[in-house]
C-alpha cells in the first residue's frame, strides 16, 4: 500500500482511546466506521465524539460546514466487525488490553478485511508480535499507541515488530502527519515501547516505597504535587484504574524481568476491588468527587531524583537493544507525557559516577535488580 492510499479507516473499539482516534481521523478528513460490541457502548462512544465536535465548532475551530460532512458523510458506525473492516484501508484496535481478546480479534478482522489493509493495534503494554501471527499478513501489522486524551496529545509511537514491512512503517507514519501529530518510530518490539517502559521502574520505586513503609501514597503525591505536577501518580493511576496499572506491572513481570511484579499495595487493592474512581475508592477516596490531598504531607524520603535517575537507566536501556535513538526518548516524553523537558536532557546534569551510584542504592535497598545501572549510564554514553 502507499503512503497515500488510506482514505477508509476502522476503529475496532469506541472507548476512551476509540473514540478519541475516531475523532481525530474524521477531523483530518478519513472516513472513519466506528465499531463496538454492542449499541450501548457504540452509542456512548458517538455521543462524546458529537459533544467534542460540537464544542469546536462553538469555538470556531471547524466550521458548521465541516461539522455536517463530518456527520453526513465520513462517519459510520457499526456492532457488526465484518461491516466494520470490509472496505477498511487502515483497521485500528482499541480494546481492552486483554491479550486473549485481542488475538481473538485479530483473526476475525484478518478473516474480513481486504488483502491491502494494515492491521494496527493501540495497546499501551503489549508486544507487537503477540498478535500479527494470528494473522496471514504479519507484514502489515503494527502499533499506533495514541496517547490519551487523543484530541489533545501530539504523540503517537509507531512500533514495528519482526515481520512489519518498511511500507507498512511509512503508511503508518503518513496516517499520523496527516492527523498532525508527532510520531515517533520504534524500531524493536519492546513491551511498553518508549514512553511506558521508561515510566514503569519509577512506578515499582513508588510501589516498594509504599510498601516497606517509607513513605505513603498521599505522601508521595503531595511531594510531587508541591512542584507544580497537576496530579500525583498514586491519584493518576486511581483515575485511570489500578486494575490497568496491575494488568500491566503483571505483564511486564511475564515478559521483561520479575521485578515489574505491581507489589503487595497493589495486589490487596485488586483483592478488595478498590479499582479507583470507578469503584469509588482507590489509594484515595473518590466517593465525593475527586480526592483532597494534603499538600503539606510531603515527605523528603520521596527524591524526585531517584525517580528521573530509574526512568534514565530503562531509557538507556531501550537505546542499547536498538528500540529507539536518544533523541527519540525526549520527543516522546514531551509530546506523551505535557513535561517541558526531555528525560535525557535532564539527565544530563547528572554526572554518570553519581547517578550509577544513585541506582545501586536504590537496588540494594529496595532488592530491585531492575534498577541496577547499565554499563553505558555508568560510561555516561547517553548523558
Amino acid at each position: 500500500m502507499g503512503n497515500n492510499s488510506i482514505s477508509t479507516v476502522a476503529i475496532i473499539g469506541a472507548g476512551d482511546m476509540g473514540h478519541g482516534i475516531a475523532e481525530v481521523a474524521l477531523l483530518s478528513g478519513f472516513h472513519v466506521v466506528l465499531q463496538d460490541i454492542n449499541d450501548g457502548a457504540l452509542n456512548k462512544g458517538v455521543m462524546r465524539i458529537n459533544e467534542s465536535l460540537g464544542k469546536l465548532q462553538e469555538k470556531g475551530i471547524i466550521s458548521a460546514e465541516q461539522l455536517q460532512t463530518i456527520r453526513g458523510d465520513l462517519f459510520q458506525t457499526t456492532t457488526d466487525i465484518t461491516d466494520a473492516v470490509k472496505n477498511a484501508d487502515l483497521i485500528i484496535e482499541a480494546v481492552p488490553e486483554i491479550i486473549e481478546l485481542k488475538k481473538e480479534l485479530f483473526r476475525a478482522i484478518d478473516a474480513a478485511a481486504p488483502a491491502h489493509a494494515i492491521i494496527a493495534t493501540n495497546t499501551s503494554t503489549m508486544r507487537i508480535s503477540d498478535f500479527s501471527g494470528e494473522t496471514k499478513r504479519p507484514d502489515k501489522v503494527l502499533g499506533l499507541h495514541f496517547f490519551n486524551p487523543v484530541i489533545m496529545m501530539k504523540l503517537v509511537e509507531v512500533i514495528k515488530c519482526g515481520d512489519t514491512s518498511e511500507d507498512t512503517m511509512r503508511a503508518g507514519l503518513f496516517f499520523c502527519s496527516m492527523l498532525k501529530k508527532t510520531a515517533v518510530r520504534v524500531e524493536k518490539d519492546v513491551p511498553g515501547f518508549i514512553v511506558n517502559r521508561v515510566q514503569a521502574p519509577s512506578g515499582i520505586l513508588l510501589f516498594s516505597m509504599v510498601d516497606a513503609g517509607v513513605a505513603t501514597p498521599e505522601e508521595v503525591d503531595a511531594t510531587v504535587r508541591m512542584i507544580g505536577m497537576p496530579m500525583g501518580p498514586f491519584e493518576i493511576m486511581d483515575y485511570t484504574g489500578i486494575d490497568v496499572t496491575y494488568h500491566a506491572c503483571t505483564y511486564y513481570a511475564e515478559t521483561v524481568h520479575r521485578d515489574f511484579g505491581p507489589g503487595r499495595v497493589v495486589e490487596e487493592k485488586i483483592k478488595a476491588g478498590n479499582l479507583g474512581k470507578k469503584t469509588g475508592m482507590g489509594f484515595f477516596d473518590w466517593s465525593k468527587g475527586r480526592p483532597a490531598i494534603d499538600l503539606t504531607k510531603t515527605n523528603d524520603a520521596v527524591d524526585l531524583g531517584d525517580l528521573i535517575a530509574v526512568q534514565v537507566n530503562e531509557a538507556a536501556k531501550l537505546v542499547e537493544m536498538g528500540a529507539c535513538r536518544t533523541g527519540d526518548i525526549d520527543r516522546a516524553i514531551v509530546n506523551g507525557t505535557g513535561n517541558p523537558f526531555g528525560l535525557m536532557a535532564m539527565a544530563r546534569g547528572m554526572q554518570p559516577p553519581d547517578l550509577a551510584a544513585r541506582l545501586e542504592g536504590l537496588s540494594e535497598k529496595y532488592k530491585k535488580e531492575i534498577f541496577m545501572p547499565t554499563e553505558s549510564i555508568r560510561k555516561g554514553l547517553y548523558l
